[in-house]
């Protein structure tokens, strides 16, 4: 769908490792969505039932997370890792750099490229 809906022409001259590379793709996304759904769900059981949100703001919350997911995934690993330990796992810059060889200075280059993904895919939180 996305191809046919693009603006640019392709062409294909091998349709079956196409058709294959499609249904990898279409695969793992469902995968990774099920795997992400299933977190999420797993997350909303462990509250009080008291302070959960509606189904409304449920499927917003969910569908946002997916697609900030999607966008985490077109980064490189290194950036994704830096970002998801940052925020996530509250290392310092330091640390990230030392997990991952790099200087400082890139950790926060990384941090600010996948924060600005995530901003231009979720928009801002309120």
């Amino acid at each position: 769908m996305r191809l046919l809906v693009s603006q640019e022409a392709f062409e294909i001259r091998q349709p079956r490792p196409f058709l294959a590379k499609v249904a990898r793709s279409v695969l793992c996304n469902h995968y990774r969505r099920a795997r992400l759904e299933k977190a999420y769900l797993d997350a909303l059981q462990a509250q009080d039932p008291g302070v959960l949100p509606d189904l409304a703001t449920q499927l917003i919350v969910f569908e946002t997370l997916v697609r900030l997911d999607e966008a985490l995934c077109e980064l490189d690993v290194a950036v994704k890792k830096a970002f998801l330990w940052s925020q996530l796992d509250g290392l310092s810059h330091g640390e990230i750099a030392e997990r991952l060889g790099i200087s400082i200075a890139t950790v926060k280059r990384h941090i600010i490229k996948a924060g600005a993904r995530c901003m231009l895919v979720a928009g801002p939180l309120q």
